[in-house]
């Protein structure tokens, strides 16, 4: 059987065309369905977006859906502990069955929810997973948990200060910069982060082609440094300080510079110039690894340069002044005149609006607050309305009053993920209710009392909004299923919305999907209309919802569409788009390439400036000072990912866990000589936070000082169900990362410059072991 615009019928193959859910690359593909079975997947050379772009995460979709391992039925664990499938009736009743007591003896303050990365990858979750976080809110869950704070927290924090929006920040113009610097950023393994681009390798290799320079600053060479014009080695932690110093030395040779098109637009760079002068590139050669001499070329080299721009991402915020690091590349941005300007940093135009894209509604006044409440143990601030993820082992294993005694997780394996990673393994076994939407038994939902699977991605529906804030390119792509999922499957979206009214005091089974579905919908709709940063400011929300057609995620996307800049505004402006018309590419539709001369129309901060002064980034600075001072730590622990893999899923797909292994300790042949440590050899590495043993790989890929051990590893865990995983464990980073490291701003977690000790098999463990 096949499937074709909501059409099961038989016959030959058909050819679906589709977009890649797996990455922000947002590639389109082509998949050829016959009998129910999906037999290929190839890059679609029509799609208007990524022209048939391909990587082995996307070629590997009829892998993902035919996993014998993947979960077709719930399960729920019986009396013995084992996890047997059951009904979705079934299901649903244990759910509110070990759900209910909680709720009903200590109410919603006592149960979280963990939100995992593929949320932002899954459209039923991506817009109905703020129907349990919101209602979740509203009975009192004081706080959700996501992989945002051990990735990209700096960023959002940054953007939301500097910009206004904590989704709003510039991108760089790949296809016309003539000089690009990249901190912390690996898109020969990540395709792009908080950049969407089809074939980002190939654009950078554009830039080589037609005379300019990429520069890649990282404590390891990578792929992407090893194609660069040059790779910059710089120690864990200390690009803050390396930025800092490239910004003294732009004051100081008198390279600063001011352009008419930023007039009235910047508030506070003067001040930011000015906190740079204690940081020369004398003073901080040391810590950083980087002398004085190539501190002012690199300096140079962006002051000389007609087009430079700046960019960093996951290496620059997961260490520990990474929102200052974060901070400071856009400051440079706004010092080389890069902001707004063709080459430079750009802001793109997205089609689709989303209620992600608005200030939310518990951030009241102008500008930003943060640390409005506290962890029940730690004391920790939120920020953006999180805590640090490692908060919750503690808040779950910590009696008193408040503690977490039911969790709900979405689509994430915390117990891979997450730093302080041990404990947080030992916390779970401890819950009262634990419900887990997933698609496997993993490491995180072996935990589960049950577990309700989603649909894979080739079962669902699925269109971005978020990643087009961030790419090269206006457009906008719809995909129908390709494979439809069976009769009695409720999609993601409709999870969501029965967890979410459990918590509000509806049963589970008892929920009115379409009565909760309107709520839901009506709520987005009136908090928009109330909101000034919204294209729905002003409107009747009755009116706008009664426009719209259709349930769940589609209508969702079509009010995106009808209110975004190509959209039909509800009716208002005939021959816009609507998600119909949209439905009738199949290829997609580009409707706009980027451009500068956006910055005043997406600022929305009080001033409508860009502004680089905020107390909870210059109250950082001394800290960052005191770190020219500290004696280096004889070796740093750092983080990478594969190209074949995404953070801690996709390893039980065999077609891309071939080749070697991948889950070694990267050690430069100096720090190995010096440790006496041989290559291929089995090491034990050592934090503060516990032990593993993996295997060393001797390479001059690292710099001195540091290693480097993959995240996402961690398998063969005992009442896990992924064969192929379980085959190839590795072992897991986040055992080694202490749940205490934190970057203060954002309350990131630190995965990149942990302090570490390692000895051989054959060595003696030293008296002053961590």
């Amino acid at each position: 059987m096949v499937w074709r615009q909501g059409i099961t019928c038989y016959g030959a193959p058909v050819e679906h065309r589709i977009t890649c859910p797996l990455c922000e690359a947002m590639c389109g593909l082509r998949v050829t369905v016959e009998d129910g079975v999906a037999s290929s997947v190839r890059g679609n050379a029509d799609d208007v977006w990524s022209r048939g772009h391909l990587c082995p995460k996307g070629a590997s979709l009829q892998q993902i859906h035919h996993d014998p391992d993947r979960l077709r039925m719930p399960l729920v664990r019986n009396r013995s502990g084992e996890h047997v499938p059951v009904s979705w009736d079934d299901a649903f009743a244990e759910a509110e069955r070990v759900l209910r007591p909680v709720i009903d003896t200590y109410g919603a303050c006592a149960v979280t929810v963990y939100l995992g990365n593929p949320v932002a990858h899954n459209l039923g979750l991506e817009t109905y997973v703020g129907a349990l976080v919101g209602m979740g809110g509203a009975a009192g869950m004081p706080a959700y948990y996501t992989p945002g704070t051990v990735d990209q927290w700096p960023l959002n924090v940054v953007g939301a200060l500097l910009f206004g929006g904590m989704w709003n920040a510039p991108v760089p113009d790949l296809d016309r910069t003539d000089h690009l610097m990249m901190l912390g950023a690996n898109p020969s393994a990540s395709q792009g982060s908080m950049l969407s681009a089809p074939d980002i390798m190939g654009r950078l290799a554009a830039i080589r082609a037609r005379g300019g320079s990429v520069v890649v600053v990282d404590p390891r060479r990578t792929q992407t440094a090893a194609r660069a014009t040059e790779w910059v080695p710089v120690r864990p932690g200390t690009d803050a300080l390396l930025l800092f110093a490239i910004l003294h030395t732009l004051a100081e040779t008198g390279e600063l510079r001011r352009p008419a098109h930023l007039a009235g637009l910047v508030d506070g760079l003067d001040d930011v110039v000015a906190m740079a002068a204690q940081f020369a590139p004398e003073h901080v050669a040391a810590a950083t690894g980087v002398d004085a001499p190539t501190i002012r070329r690199l300096a140079a080299d962006l002051a000389n340069a007609d087009r430079p721009v700046v960019y960093s991402r996951i290496g620059t915020c997961t260490q520990e002044f990474g929102t200052l690091a974060t901070w400071l590349v856009f400051v440079l941005n706004v010092a080389l005149g890069s902001i707004d300007r063709p080459g430079g940093a750009l802001f793109p135009e997205a089609a689709v609006w989303s209620p992600m894209f608005m200030k939310p509604p518990d951030q009241n006044g102008p500008g930003w607050q943060f640390g409005r409440f506290r962890s029940r143990v730690r004391g920790a601030a939120e920020v953006l309305g999180q805590f640090p993820v490692s908060c919750l082992a503690e808040e779950i294993d910590t009696p008193g009053d408040g503690q977490i005694r039911g969790l709900i997780t979405v689509a994430g394996n915390p117990v891979i993920s997450a730093p302080g990673a041990g404990r947080l393994n030992a916390a779970l076994a401890g819950l009262d209710a634990m419900i887990s939407v997933d698609n496997w038994l993993n490491e995180t939902s072996r935990h589960a009392d049950v577990i309700l699977p989603g649909l894979s991605p080739l079962e669902r529906p699925h269109c971005d909004d978020l990643y087009w804030m961030y790419s090269l390119a206006a457009c906008v792509k719809w995909s129908d299923p390709a494979i439809p999922p069976q009769a009695d499957r409720p999609e993601e979206w409709e999870i969501m919305l029965r967890l979410a009214g459990a918590l509000v005091g509806t049963p589970i089974p008892d929920v009115d999907l379409r009565a909760m579905d309107d709520l839901y919908t009506q709520g987005i709709i009136y908090t928009a209309c109330q909101a000034a940063d919204t294209p729905l400011f002003g409107r009747d929300p009755a009116e706008v919802f009664a426009v719209l057609k259709g349930v769940g995620p589609e209508r969702m996307i079509d009010l995106g569409i009808r209110v975004g800049p190509w959209g039909d505004d509800l009716g208002r402006r005939p021959g816009g788009l609507t998600l119909d018309e949209v439905r009738r590419h199949p290829d997609g539709l580009r409707l706009g390439e980027l451009e500068g001369g956006r910055l005043a129309d997406v600022l929305t901060t009080p001033s409508r400036r860009i502004e680089l002064i905020h107390p909870i980034l210059t109250d950082d600075i001394p800290r960052l000072a005191d770190r020219l001072d500290r004696t280096d730590d004889d070796l740093l622990l750092t983080s990478r990912r594969h190209l074949r893999s995404n953070n801690s899923w996709l390893h039980n797909v065999s077609g891309l866990m071939r080749g070697k292994d991948r889950c070694t300790l990267l050690i430069h042949p100096a720090d190995a000589a010096r440790h006496a440590v041989a290559d291929g050899e089995l090491v034990e590495v050592s934090t503060t936070e516990g032990a593993v043993e993996v295997v060393a790989e001797v390479t001059d890929e690292m710099m001195p000082g540091v290693l480097s051990l993959p995240h996402g590893w961690g398998h063969g865990v005992d009442g896990t169900r992924m064969d192929i995983a379980n085959a190839h464990p590795g072992v897991n980073a986040n055992v080694l990362n202490p749940g205490a490291m934190i970057d203060v701003p954002s309350n990131t977690q630190v995965v990149n410059g942990v302090p570490c000790r390692i000895r051989t098999r054959r060595a003696p463990l030293p008296t002053s072991v961590l």
